[in-house]
């Protein structure tokens, strides 16, 4: 039986401490209310940070099982509900409404996070227009990624038949698709999807209703802006993307590539609201999925932040061992299946920064290349080095 327990707070107090960890459970505002805000130096969107009844509190770094991303102070005396993580799908069970605004919340902060992000780390941010889905194919066949291009020259097309691109992305998709792997170019009513590496998912700006679980390989999500690309993320088997296009109804904001050769399951509208209704344990890893993302998009603010490029790198490669959870005891060490260049993208390093910094990023002694792979020495330590480069920039 769900026993949930309320908790006082008086005006002035500090509810939650950014930087520390909290324990097992969020908060739901009752009565009063909380101002947000972040101390360290991460420049997050300072709208709605004063939060009222039926609001949230800690759940990004609860279901993530992170620190606190910020501090709550009580700015009237408050009344909260208290909810664990251990209760959560029994909550979403019998109050379905709660999960679908804290699902929903988590959304429109993934946006906002996106467009922030895209800005600090490439000095711009991608217009949101069938336009930026032609850059974007443009940007592929240059680099010579045939089996992305064609997809975006499509989706160019179907979003625009008659847009000012139309002749030259007709032409590059007839000329380019009997070259190409490129898979999916219309929505089916598979349930699992096969997508070889190097083929595209979606593009952003695409319009699209579905979201995916993987079920094996891996997808990186991706922006395009200016002829630069920034890593996003790289999800793995058991992670879901694509939620925003389908909670929200609005155009992609991101790319979605195979990384590796992947196997997806596909969510639409209909299946996600069955669901919701019936399977509370899968909304449930829906939630911890996107307080993930939403955690690591915090840190890769923070990241934008720091002064040196190669901070930067470390600081990134630490991220990734953070959202790995790789146990932080003396003397472990952990080997990704990132390259350099994985890492370099990930920052979005200017072009002309990129061969220093990689150079001086391998010959660090925090970092070791093995089989062209990152491997990292001693876990302990390299945390520590990230640690530090964040406080000297917020000095």
């Amino acid at each position: 039986m769900l026993q949930l327990s309320f908790v006082n707070f008086k005006k002035g107090s500090y509810i939650v401490v950014e930087g520390q960890d909290t324990g097992d459970h969020f908060y739901i505002i009752q009565v009063g209310h909380v101002a947000c805000v972040h101390e360290a130096n991460v420049p997050v969107n300072k709208t709605n940070n004063i939060l009222g009844p039926g609001d949230f509190i800690g759940v990004i770094p609860c279901m993530s099982n992170h620190l606190q991303i910020e501090s709550a102070i009580a700015m009237t005396d408050v009344v909260c509900i208290s909810v664990r993580r251990d209760q959560y799908p029994e909550l979403i069970e019998r109050n379905t409404p709660v999960a679908m605004k804290i699902i929903r919340t988590f959304a429109n902060k993934m946006r906002l996070l996106n467009e922030n992000l895209t800005k600090l780390a490439l000095n711009n941010v991608a217009q949101e227009s069938p336009e930026q889905i032609f850059s974007s194919a443009a940007f592929y066949e240059k680099e010579k990624k045939f089996d992305i291009a064609v997809f975006g020259y499509y989706q160019y097309l179907k979003a625009n038949p008659a847009g000012p691109n139309s002749a030259v992305a007709k032409q590059k998709f007839i000329q380019l698709k009997p070259k190409t792997h490129a898979v999916y170019f219309e929505p089916t009513t598979d349930l699992l999807r096969v997508y070889p590496k190097g083929t595209m998912v979606f593009s952003e700006c695409q319009a699209g209703a579905e979201m995916y679980i993987i079920q094996d390989g891996a997808v990186r999500i991706t922006k395009v802006v200016d002829g630069q690309e920034v890593i996003l993320a790289v999800l793995k088997k058991g992670d879901m993307f694509g939620e925003m296009a389908l909670l929200e109804n609005k155009p992609r904001s991101a790319s979605a590539i195979a990384h590796e050769n992947c196997r997806l399951m596909t969510v639409n509208r209909k299946n996600f609201d069955q669901m919701v209704a019936t399977q509370p344990q899968l909304i449930a890893r829906l939630t911890t999925t996107l307080a993930e993302r939403l955690w690591s998009m915090y840190r890769q603010l923070a990241n934008t932040q720091l002064k040196e490029p190669l901070w930067k790198l470390i600081d990134m490669l630490a991220l990734q061992m953070e959202k790995a959870k790789v146990a932080m005891v003396a003397g472990s060490n952990y080997q990704t299946d990132l390259t350099v260049q994985d890492i370099v993208d990930m920052c979005g390093l200017p072009q002309n920064q990129q061969a220093s910094a990689s150079y001086a990023f391998q010959n660090d002694s925090h970092v070791k290349i093995v089989n062209g792979k990152i491997f990292i020495p001693n876990c302990v330590e390299l945390a520590k080095q990230a640690a530090f480069y964040r406080k000297q920039t917020q000095k």
